[in-house]
């Protein structure tokens, strides 16, 4: 008599077959998590660029946008009738009047900017940071002190505060940077030399023709977009201190 023959696995087959496919589920784990960390490393990539070309944008928007104003002196006695120009070039600082804000952008109110340098997260490098204050004839004219004479110019020009410090608000354009730079191309009022030339400081000397702020990256990574120096051409179409009239 013939004996029916039964369908079905040993145990040693049901052992090798969930051996199986633990070790593909295991692959297919580590295949996963090696492609979200190169998606995540990608996209960390990306959101760093754009916040360096975003920095940059803004930088060179700010800078384009100076506005020439003229505010009378308040921070003296009688200087309601002393009026200067709203501009303090340093090498390491910068205060200005832009049409041009962060929050705002061009539809904005004019903004007192005062871009300057502090040292970075840790003590490495240095930060370029901007303060923002909304421009009244009295905000802007509460910045001039009074008066002093340049030695290095010889001329006359306004006394600010000192450098600008940093607060809760102040907003960090360029980070995990080597160094950072202003300078001002200006003519120097110096005898004998009528062009203008660049110029590590200009207070005093009326509206440059253009600024530059050269950053310098920390660290040379050429997988990153890295910070450049921005150049900013300066163009005044009508003077304050100049009367304007019908012809």
């Amino acid at each position: 008599m013939r004996r029916r023959s039964t369908a079905g696995m040993t145990l040693l087959e049901v052992l090798i077959s969930v051996t199986l496919m633990a070790l593909l589920m295991v692959g297919m784990s580590i295949a996963m998590r090696v492609g979200l960390s190169a998606y995540q490393r990608t996209t960390d990539h990306l959101m760093e660029d754009r916040r360096v070309a975003g920095a940059q944008r803004i930088i060179q928007s700010e800078l384009e946008g100076l506005m020439p104003v003229m505010p009378p002196c308040l921070g003296m006695d009688g200087g309601q009738s002393i009026h200067f120009v709203f501009l303090q070039a340093e090498p390491q600082y910068l205060r200005m009047v832009s049409t041009y804000s962060l929050q705002e952008g061009w539809r904005g109110t004019p903004q007192i900017l005062e871009f300057f340098i502090i040292p970075g997260e840790k003590g490495r490098g240095v930060r370029l940071v901007v303060n923002e204050t909304p421009y009244t004839p009295a905000t802007g004219g509460g910045f001039c002190t009074g008066t002093m004479q340049d030695a290095t110019f010889g001329i006359t020009v306004p006394r600010f505060p000192a450098q600008p410090q940093a607060t809760e608000t102040s907003f960090v354009l360029a980070d995990k940077l080597a160094a950072c730079k202003f300078s001002y191309y200006s003519r120097s009022r110096v005898p004998n030399e009528p062009f203008p030339k660049w110029l590590p400081r200009a207070t005093g000397l009326g509206w440059p023709l253009a600024i530059r702020i050269d950053l310098e990256p920390l660290e040379n990574n050429m997988a990153n977009l890295q910070p450049i120096s921005v150049l900013a051409n300066i163009r005044l179409h009508r003077a304050p201190d100049i009367p304007y009239g019908d012809f």
